[in-house]
């Protein structure tokens, strides 16, 4: 019997679904206890609890329920107050673009068959990525993308999914100021004006979109993708076919670095999405952590 501790968002409490897949996991003979959040911290602080107890209290699983966000606050504060936790870690995917859990493999749209890999499935160990120190186990993403994504309207995330935040970006084109900003990695280095950039440890972010296609959670490795300022029509291009045929049109426009650590140094402050999360510093220090994790994934 494995046991399990689900860490529920709030706004997901009352989906019959999850519900569902509790009893089902129940049903089956493992343990699930269950914490639903209502304040901003109550995933982080959930999960430090849960890493500090001792013996047959302490659970084996604990699952993230909701989006990236959601993941991002658990792992977080779990490796915070345990680096070296036994535990290992899932996720119930209940986000509006669920990035991570799609890479995983995960079975996005049945909670009932992702609550139940949670409960049976070998969970495999994989890596970490920091930010001054602040972890993500997705994608780290900045630029004046990042702003307006985060700036979109959360009606439009639940009507639209992921496309909400490329529509956005489309509809604001005008808002998509450049960064002036100097890399530094293993064998890379560029400098001057961007308009996103991201940081993978997984493969997707913004609603499916491929940002670091090549990235691996467990090769012990970062991987960077940056887009340099276009002009006019080449942004436009570029936003079209982000909606149309993601990761394709990156490809002779995008420098692409692989690493473990990074440097980044901006003019100004870079605003940053880590797994969902915002963050913002002038310079960043980048590395990853190889196979700090142990978490079940689908593949």
């Amino acid at each position: 019997m494995r046991r399990l501790l689900l860490i529920l968002n709030g706004k997901s409490a009352q989906r019959e679904d999850v519900r569902g897949a509790v009893e089902r996991v129940r049903g089956e003979g493992c343990e699930v206890r269950v914490r639903v959040t209502y304040d901003g911290d109550d995933a982080a602080q959930f999960a430090r609890e849960a890493v500090r107890l001792a013996g047959d209290a302490r659970p084996q699983v604990i699952v993230a329920g909701g989006g990236d966000g959601t993941v991002n606050q658990v792992v977080a504060a779990a490796l915070e107050a345990e680096p070296a936790t036994d535990c290992a870690f899932g996720v119930l995917p209940l986000g509006t673009a669920n990035d991570f859990a799609t890479g995983l493999g995960l079975p996005v749209d049945d909670a009932a068959a992702a609550l139940a890999l949670c409960a049976a499935a070998a969970p495999r160990r994989i890596d970490v990525g920091r930010i001054n120190g602040r972890v993500f186990v997705n994608v780290a993403s900045g630029g004046s993308v990042t702003r307006i994504t985060r700036e979109t309207d959360p009606r439009a995330k639940r009507l639209l999914g992921g496309a909400a935040y490329l529509i956005a970006g489309a509809s604001r084109i005008g808002e998509l100021a450049p960064t002036r900003a100097a890399f530094a990695a293993d064998g890379f280095s560029w400098e001057g004006d961007f308009i996103a950039m991201a940081i993978g440890n997984g493969r997707l972010a913004g609603g499916g979109v491929p940002l670091c296609a090549d990235a691996r959670i467990d090769d012990g490795r970062l991987d960077l993708t940056l887009f340099p300022q276009p002009d006019a029509d080449n942004l436009m291009t570029l936003l079209s076919g982000l909606l149309r045929e993601p990761g394709s049109q990156f490809d002779g426009y995008a420098r692409k670095a692989r690493f473990t650590r990074l440097t980044i140094e901006a003019e100004e402050d870079l605003a940053l999405n880590l797994d969902g999360e915002p963050m913002s510093a002038r310079r960043l220090d980048v590395q990853v952590d190889p196979a700090a994790l142990s978490f079940i994934t689908g593949k």
